[in-house]
């Protein structure tokens, strides 16, 4: 039964100190009933206004029926119409002081009109029967740190066309549920990352430039068909993370631009209110009731729609005033620096409720500089994040990957940087959307050396990623070798897989997923020098690099040497730290992935001797561009090698027992 829903004294009171945190139940269109009648309550912030009218289909666009009421304490327009339903669309008429007529959308509304028409549409979330509760026991202790963590960042609209030949070749979110949840249980992600959900009018901006921010988009679908889909995500052992947009909004007339005739949620000043670069809006975070909006909203999609995390976009530009800004463009804060303290606050106040409400809820910082503190807690000085992307290590790592081989020699400290400040943050490493766009090229294509070259290099660089310290990210496409540069306009190249190159490379990647979630080696200690051990760092002029990754427990720890050349090391040697058998686990030259295939055995026993400053060492012939991978083995097993070393220096001979087997 419809409850009344209507908004009192304290209500006001809250959204003007900005810790309303359920003001989006309040303000938007709501289903409700008064005086025994069904209907739709409308509340809408516009504080400047001189008057607000709903219109809408259900009153024929009239633009005097019905006419809201404000409240007094707060700039609120408030307005319960009976015998409104769901799937109405509507707008905000709002007049201004001077007269003019403003026709815009709900800030909060919960569901929009499919682009290009720009109105909302009414909905009701409740009555989704969730079914993922046994995914919220599984991850209730929050430890995400210390859990295996790869990230499919995926973008609906382009992953997959539907076969259908409608214009936009669209799935639907349930659709989509279906095949994205197969594909990512054969490839063994952990999470999914989705672009581009909240509503937004041109396709080309993948959803940075948001009209609605309450909304999932339209495009593929109403909101409880994206509940559908996190759902069945979810109960498929799948993350689901959203891209998040609060450092900037859209222009459109229609939308929170000069919402009510003045800059409501704009700073202004265009110098804090503007971003000269993407010719977009800047939120006035100096405004309670814009904080307010912005918390309210992260929370939103946490509760409402189950999502497990936010990566927020852009945080770099909101932390900076002078971000994209010519002198004149920005204005220094009270101390003369460009520090932008609002954004700050803004930052501790949003990760300390996320945190404090949702203990198990991840936020992700897309932040491009050396900023201190990105994931450190709020009451230590930091900002309050769980994960930060290190776009230092992904630079370095692309502009590496780039070079001719022979000049990989003067670039070699680019690949060991990363570690050097590896424990300042908790990282992930991305390989996004971003590095596969404007002319960038694909990951493969930026590959030196013919094709089979290209495909060689993507795999020994993808073992480099996985295996070094941080949390793992790749876009779609990646995974198989996509050659063309990603276009939201078309899918992905899915036929590259009818060639062994790009079956190998899918199946390499595949295979590289499972072995990261297998060994805890591989993720369990991220942030601390106590998971990562170089055995070589400095072997520049071979463009080798050697090195471990080690678990908490000591057990199964991971030996990892990549050869960035062409060139094969018939008698390559390294140094391991204990006697013992290591056991061969990945070889990226394996013919099964389309490589040239090796020599290497599946077992090699250490033999002693001084090398890399270590008392043992196992030789093998290293591939070119190989990537290799061994398990050390256990004390166990290292004290019974030990003994025979020792045994076989002294001359004794092993007496090895047999056993009869009954049959």
């Amino acid at each position: 039964m419809s409850e009344k829903v209507f908004i009192s004294e304290a209500d006001e009171y809250l959204f003007g100190q900005g810790t309303h945190y359920d003001i989006y139940k309040k303000l938007g269109a709501h289903i409700s009933e008064e005086k025994g009648k069904k209907g739709m309550f409308f509340a809408v912030w516009a504080p400047h206004a001189e008057k607000v009218n709903v219109i809408g289909s259900f009153n024929g666009w009239d633009e005097d029926i019905h006419e809201m009421k404000r409240l007094k304490n707060s700039g609120i327009y408030t307005l319960f119409i009976p015998g409104v339903g769901i799937g109405e669309l509507y707008k905000y008429l709002i007049r201004t002081p001077d007269g003019t007529k403003l026709y815009k959308a709900d800030p909060f509304a919960n569901y929009a009109e499919l682009r290009p028409g720009n109105a909302s549409r009414t909905t009701d979330l409740n009555g989704f029967k969730w079914s993922d509760t046994k995914w919220y026991e599984n991850t209730k202790d929050g430890d995400y740190q210390k859990k295996p963590m790869a990230i499919y960042e995926c973008h609906i609209g382009s992953w997959m066309k539907h076969p259908d030949g409608t214009e936009d070749g669209f799935y639907s979110y349930r659709e989509f549920a279906d095949r994205i949840v197969d594909y990512l249980n054969e490839m063994k992600y952990t999470h999914i990352e989705l672009m581009g959900i909240a509503e937004h009018p041109f396709d080309g901006s993948w959803g940075y430039q948001v009209t609605s921010y309450y909304a999932p988009t339209a495009r593929y679908g109403e909101p409880k068909d994206f509940m559908y889909l996190i759902n069945k995500l979810h109960k498929n052992n799948i993350g689901v993370i959203l891209d998040w947009v609060p450092a900037h909004f859209a222009t459109d007339d229609f939308a929170l631009s000069r919402y009510d005739g003045e800059c409501l949620f704009e700073h202004p000043d265009p110098r804090k209110g503007e971003h000269p670069d993407w010719g977009t809006k800047i939120f006035n975070l100096e405004k309670n009731e814009v904080r307010n909006f912005l918390i309210a909203n992260a929370l939103f999609w946490i509760k409402e729609f189950h999502v497990d995390g936010l990566r927020v976009d852009a945080v770099a530009s909101m932390l900076y005033l002078d971000y994209g800004k010519k002198d004149g463009q920005w204005v220094p804060n009270k101390y003369g620096e460009n520090k932008n303290l609002e954004a700050i606050e803004f930052f501790k106040h949003l990760n300390s409720v996320i945190r404090g409400t949702y203990p198990n809820v991840i936020t992700i910082a897309e932040e491009s500089t050396a900023w201190p503190k990105v994931t450190a807690k709020a009451e230590d000085e930091g900002l309050g994040f769980s994960l930060k992307w290190n776009m230092g290590w992904m630079h370095d790592f692309c502009e590496y990957m780039k070079l001719d081989p022979y000049f990989r020699k003067g670039a070699h400290n680019m690949m060991t940087f990363a570690m050097s400040y590896n424990n300042a943050e908790k990282y992930i490493l991305p390989l996004s959307h971003d590095e596969v766009v404007h002319l960038k090229c694909s990951m493969v294509e930026k590959m030196p050396g013919y094709k089979v070259d290209k495909y060689a290099n993507l795999r020994a660089g993808y073992t480099f990623m996985f295996t070094h310290s941080g949390k793992k990210l790749l876009f779609m496409g990646q995974e198989f070798g996509q050659e063309r540069e990603w276009s939201e306009k078309r899918e992905l190249d899915w036929f590259l897989l009818q060639n062994d190159l790009n079956r190998g490379m899918k199946d390499y990647v595949k295979e590289l997923l499972e072995i990261y979630r297998k060994y805890p080696a591989l993720y369990e200690i991220d942030d601390d020098w106590a998971g990562f051990e170089w055995i070589n760092a400095d072997d520049s002029d071979r463009s080798i690099y050697s090195y471990m990754r080690k678990s908490a427990d000591g057990k199964d720890n991971i030996l990892v040497v990549i050869n960035f050349t062409p060139i094969e090391r018939s008698d390559f040697r390294v140094g391991v730290p204990v006697a013992g058998t290591y056991k061969h686990i990945l070889d990226s030259a394996d013919k099964k992935f389309a490589g040239i295939g090796s020599n290497i055995p599946d077992s090699i026993v250490a033999e002693k001797g001084l090398c890399d400053y270590k008392d043992y060492s196992i030789s093998f012939p290293l591939p070119p561009y190989g990537a290799e991978m061994f398990v050390i083995p256990s004390k166990k097993d290292t004290k019974a090698s030990e003994k025979k070393i020792s045994d076989k220096a002294a001359g004794k001979k092993t007496v090895t027992k047999k056993t009869t087997e009954k049959k």
